[in-house]
Order: C-alpha cells, then sequence, then structure tokens
C-alpha cells in the first residue's frame, strides 16, 4: 500500500535538511520528498495518510551494539523479544555482538541468527562475526566465510583482545573483505576483578575497582595497530576522558577510527552506585563527572561518531545477588532515544546532530545504504514524538529482561511510529 507521511518536521542529517516535509512511500520505497502539501495530487483512494503534525520524520535509527542472546540464553531475550524492544525504541537497523552460546565465529551460526531474523520481520538485525575463534583470543575467525554469510563487522565484544599480534593480523586479514573491526579497549589484567569504577566513590563504598587506564591503555594499543596496517577500527562504548583525548589525537593524524558512546556513559556518574544497583554494573563501568563532561564534549566536537545502546540483557537470576557477583550490562534499546534528546534539551547537541550519531553515521561505519531520506532508498522511517512526556516502566518493557536503571524516571520524547521498508513495525 501506498502511504503519505504528511507534514511532518522532516530531519535528515544526511543531507542536512530540516523543514516541514511529505514523504511517499511506494514499495517499501521512498518515492518521493518535498515540502509539505505538495504531494497531496500523488494520493489516491488507496492511499494511506500518516498525519505526522508535531513530529519528527527522520531516518530508522541504527544500534551499532546490541546484544540478543539468541542462541544459547534465550531466558535472557531472543531475536523476536529483542526486534519488539528495538523497533518500540525507533531503531529498525541493530547490530548483534558475536558473544552468544555458541559464539557467532562461523556461518552456521550467523545463518541461524538471519532466519530468526526473517521470522520476526521487524527491524534489520546485521550480524557481527567474532574476531577469534570461540573469542578466545587465540586464533582468528575465518572471515571469508563469515562476510559470505551475511556479518558488517567483527568483534570480540565482552572479551578484549590482549594478544596484540592477534589484533594486528585482525585489522590487516579485515581489510580485504572491508570489515570494521569494533574494539572491545580493556586491559584485562589492569581491569582485574574490578566491579566500578576507581575513584572516590569506590574506596568509600568498598568495591574493587576498575581504572579509566585499563581502557586507555587499550583504546592507545589499537588506535596505533590501525594506524600501523590502515584498517578500519571502530571504539566500542567509550567511557574516560583519557580515551577521548586519544581517539581526537589519532582521528587528527589521519587514522581510520571510529568510536560509539552509550546513553548510560552520558547521563550517569559513579555517584549513582550509593545504593548499590546491580543495573548499574556494566563494563566499561560508569565513571567520574569528569569523564561524563568529557564523552559530552565528544559527542559535541564530532569526535565520538555514534550513540549506541550496548543493550545487555540479563534475567533476576544475574541481578537480583550481591553487587560484587551481579552480571554486567543493562538493557538500552527502550530508553537510548529518550537519553539521547536530554542532550538535545541541555543544547550539547542540536536535533541534527544527535540524529547523525543514531543514523546516517552508523550506516557509514556499517558501509550501509541506510540512515537517509532520500527518493530511491528503503523507506526506513521514525516518527518522534519530541513533546511527549512519559515515565519509564520497565514491566512494560518489550525486552525480556527488565535490568534498567531507569525505572521510574520522568523522560520527554520517544518514537511513537517506525517503518521498516514502508512497512509499520512499531506504532503507539
Amino acid at each position: 500500500m501506498t502511504k503519505l507521511i504528511r507534514g511532518g518536521r522532516v530531519l535528515d542529517p544526511a543531507s542536512g535538511l530540516d523543514d516541514f516535509h511529505d514523504i511517499l512511500i511506494e514499495g517499501g520505497v521512498i518515492r518521493d520528498l518535498g515540502p509539505a502539501g505538495s504531494l497531496d495530487s500523488k494520493a489516491n483512494a488507496s492511499t494511506e495518510i500518516i498525519e505526522a503534525d508535531g513530529l519528527w520524520v527522520v531516518p530508522g535509527l541504527i544500534d551499532l551494539h546490541t546484544h540478543l542472546r539468541e542462541p544459547g540464553e534465550e531466558y535472557k531475550e531472543t531475536i523476536l523479544t529483542g526486534s519488539r524492544a528495538a523497533a518500540a525504541g525507533g531503531f529498525t537497523s541493530i547490530c548483534c555482538m558475536p558473544n552468544t552460546k555458541p559464539v557467532n565465529d562461523n556461518s552456521a551460526v550467523t545463518d541461524f541468527i538471519l532466519r530468526r531474523a526473517a521470522e520476526a520481520d521487524l527491524v534489520r538485525v546485521f550480524p557481527v562475526g567474532a574476531i577469534s575463534q570461540g573469542q578466545k583470543g587465540e586464533v582468528l575467525a575465518e572471515y571469508a566465510e563469515l562476510k559470505e554469510a551475511g556479518v558488517l563487522a567483527i568483534s570480540d565484544d565482552g572479551q578484549a583482545v590482549m594478544n596484540s599480534q592477534l589484533m594486528r593480523r585482525a585489522l590487516e586479514y579485515a581489510q580485504v573483505f572491508d570489515l570494521p573491526v569494533i574494539s572491545h579497549a580493556e586491559d584485562r589484567d589492569l581491569a582485574g576483578d574490578g566491579v566500578m569504577n576507581e575513584g572516590l566513590v569506590s574506596t568509600r563504598l568498598g568495591l574493587r575497582e576498575i581504572p579509566s587506564v585499563a581502557e586507555d591503555v587499550m583504546v592507545f594499543r589499537d588506535c596505533s595497530l590501525a594506524e600501523l596496517t590502515g584498517g578500519r577500527l571502530h571504539i566500542a562504548h567509550l567511557s574516560s576522558a583519557g580515551s577521548v583525548e586519544l581517539i581526537r589525537q589519532f582521528k587528527a593524524r589521519g587514522v581510520k577510527v571510529t568510536a560509539e558512546a552509550t546513553p548510560h556513559h552520558f547521563t550517569l556518574t559513579d555517584e549513582a552506585l550509593e545504593n548499590f544497583d546491580t543495573n548499574l554494573k556494566v563494563n566499561p563501568p560508569i565513571r567520574s563527572s569528569k569523564d561524563l563532561a568529557a564523552i559530552c564534549q565528544g559527542l559535541a566536537d564530532g569526535t565520538i561518531d555514534a550513540i549506541a545502546t550496548d543493550h545487555a540483557p540479563h534475567s533476576s537470576i544475574e541481578k537480583d545477588v550481591e553487587f560484587d557477583y551481579a552480571a554486567f550490562g543493562m538493557i538500552g534499546l527502550e530508553t537510548a532515544l529518550p537519553l539521547t534528546l536530554r542532550l538535545v534539551e541541555q543544547g550539547i547537541l542540536s536535533p541534527l546532530e544527535a540524529l547523525r550519531k543514531l543514523t546516517c553515521n552508523p550506516a557509514s561505519i556499517l558501509g550501509v545504504e541506510l540512515g537517509r531520506l532520500s527518493s530511491g532508498l528503503q523507506a526506513d522511517i521514525t516518527l518522534i514524538d519530541p513533546l511527549r512526556e512519559f515515565t519509564v516502566d520497565v514491566n512494560r518493557f518489550r525486552s525480556k529482561s527488565r535490568n534498567s536503571p531507569f525505572h521510574g524516571w520522568n523522560f520527554k520524547g520517544c518514537a511513537v511510529m517506525g517503518f521498516r521498508d514502508g512497512k509499520v513495525i512499531f506504532r503507539i
């Protein structure tokens, strides 16, 4: 069916468009885009009219960093429930990390993920393959096989690649298949068995510490290896001021490095852990106000290219325990957009700048023709009500898990409708 999205504020960061336009969708693609009221003559009796007055009409959001847990831990999340959560959060495409059980280090697991995603028929699911076999950091996975099966990037996320020679070879080998290497930048020896950021708060709480330098030294190593090899490097979930400055310096030297930040790292500080809420136990840890300010500055000046959720579902089995024994991670697909819009409200990012981190920049990192609104492109579109106020209730989440620290928070702005290939995948 032909659809006409009429009268919305169309924001397309890739082109810089920010104006009231109409969008005509036909056959799953954007057939036309023009000033408000200019496409009415192209509608007919069978055209579905979607009134977007008061709404933002933006490219479908893209998440570079999602954990779907399937195969292997379906009691936490499945590809179907994760896809529902993503659609509700305004995302039309997500990248699923390889730390499943079994690890996505071969075509069989990749094929399984893509089949399940096709069955769900909601958001686009882009599998990320493992850097090393079993994510053990010992032997490279077979990138040719993974690429042919459909992976768009490689990562050992959740496990840092400690072997520098292996990481060098990964950056070299991945170039053959034009795959970005996503780094979980953590020196495990420095991090040890820490559970939160090293600082005054950890000392006061008596919790084992993870120093920010554990991230910084690995960011420096991986950027240096990218400079040496010419490979495409993407640093996941930046959390420290030192790492932001390193990315800034290596970009200035022309190194092919991009980076992402998560909403919890630009919203929360380690002071929030005073009540020992295990939902705040994440890796890398929530850090100091100095680090938060650096993340915000990095987003504002373009040092940090993307905003990603690091959606990490866990059940009460892993979270309703003592802080030391709780699993790392929080869910984020359904809160990422309103938390990002807080940066707009605070004047840190303009609407176009914020959306750039969630649309065309992630698309560019992945090398896909998405994240833009233009005639002839797939109709992946999200409608946002920037003024809609709501209170977070984790019990109403589409995700199977509930491990969010934002329960009870009041937000303004959320997705109210989403299209993938012109098909409605979410509607409030």
